[in-house]
Parts: C-alpha cells; structure tokens; sequence
C-alpha cells in the first residue's frame, strides 16, 4: 500500500458509514467472545479489523499482480506456456 494511502487508513476521525450484513448467530457469539482478549472493545471493532487486513492484503495481492503483468506479457511474447506461469505464480501467492 502507498505511504499516502496508508497515511489516510490510519487517522482516527476517518467518516464512518452504517453497514448492515447478515452474520450466524454463533459466529457474532464467537466475535463477542474473543474481541476482549485481543483487546478490542466490542465485537464491531474486531469486524472492522479482520475486514481492514483480509482488505490491505488482497489490496497489496492485485497491486503486486498489476506489477507483474508487464512481466508476464514478456514472458508469453518469449514463448514460455501458459501452464509454467501459472505454476510461478502460483509458487509466489
């Protein structure tokens, strides 16, 4: 993630917005559970964690992948198969 952005991520007073979703009741049970020992003050906040880094982590995934492309069209042009880049790929997922 770009310094700027990461900047912005991790100011306080950032506007929230209202989201509702539908969760089991046994896993709100279990959020409820764990969030005070790993020192969040509620469930909501823990939410808000786990989405922020499955977030920053696909987010940091496609920017790599975007990085990458130029490469692998390279590659491809140079005749290496399809099958060897998507086993090097795989290798570094």
């Amino acid at each position: 993630m770009k310094t700027n952005d990461l900047k912005k991520r991790l100011q306080k007073n950032r506007p929230m917005i209202p989201v509702n979703i539908r969760m089991p009741q046994d896993v709100v049970e279990d959020l409820k559970r764990v969030a005070p020992e790993l020192g969040f003050s509620g469930y909501q906040p823990l939410i808000r964690a786990y989405v922020g880094q499955g977030l920053r982590q696909d987010l940091a995934r496609l920017e790599s992948a975007h990085d990458l492309n130029p490469f692998i069209e390279s590659l491809r042009r140079h005749g290496v198969g399809e099958q060897v880049i998507a086993r090097a790929m795989a290798e570094i997922e």
